[in-house]
């Protein structure tokens, strides 16, 4: 026979007794260690700006990136799962610049780059627990607590380490593209940046000239552009 079934379940509650019974019993360290390193399957993963707390943006990809760790664990593989968190770039500067009211290069040059930075390093893990809450309550497995931060040192001479042994074996190049550039940081942007807030719609002129084909009557070109001050060229 088998046992009735309460129609009026309590997932929430199901789910936080199953969060409980892993924590108390090591679940996620014991399906590492009970593996051999022998069958390892590495992931990698890109770390978080911990500057902001996590959002459906984050959560969702979290959810994936979870699902295929635990189907290599179920194959039998051993999977180290470390977190890492990003501790460089435009989103703790710009935090930083709002907190001191600065808005260039030039600004930051004169507040000190070394004072600076440091500011920047004092509030660049300041979510850090509310991301651990959360990156556990969705139930998925990683290891926060022999995890890597950017800004440590030990990492960039990782970093450094990689790009010089890619340049000694000619697989550095240096091109050119086209790429939105701040000249308030003086830096260029990536499509990230950009949507991080100085990203808005504008209306453009729309121009549509005529160019009259040599040797035809009542014949023409149409030249239609958004932008009307490259028609001279």
């Amino acid at each position: 026979m088998f046992r009735s079934v309460d129609p009026r379940q309590n997932f929430p509650k199901m789910e936080e007794g199953i969060l409980e019974f892993w924590k108390k019993n090591d679940i996620f360290k014991k399906s590492v260690e009970f593996r051999s390193p022998d069958n390892e399957f590495t992931i990698y993963d890109g770390p978080p700006f911990a500057t902001g707390h996590p959002h459906y943006g984050h959560l969702v990809p979290c959810t994936i990136k979870d699902i295929i760790p635990r189907y290599q664990t179920m194959k039998g593989h051993r999977v180290v799962r470390g977190w890492g968190w990003d501790c460089h770039g435009l989103p703790v500067e710009n935090e930083m610049k709002k907190k001191l009211g600065i808005s260039s290069a030039k600004e930051i040059q004169k507040y000190g780059v070394a004072k600076y930075n440091e500011e920047c390093r004092s509030i660049v893990l300041r979510f850090t627990s509310d991301w651990e809450e959360s990156i556990t309550r969705i139930g998925r497995w990683v290891d926060f607590k022999n995890g890597y931060r950017t800004m440590d040192k030990n990492f960039m001479e990782s970093i450094w380490w990689v790009f010089k042994t890619l340049y000694d074996k000619g697989l550095i190049y240096k091109g050119y593209n086209i790429l939105p550039y701040s000249p308030g940081l003086g830096c260029p942007l990536s499509n990230m940046e950009v949507n991080l807030g100085g990203y808005k719609d504008v209306t453009d002129p729309a121009v549509t000239v005529r160019f009259k084909i040599r040797g035809t009557e009542d014949t023409y070109f149409l030249a239609w552009t958004t932008t009307p001050w490259t028609l001279p060229s």
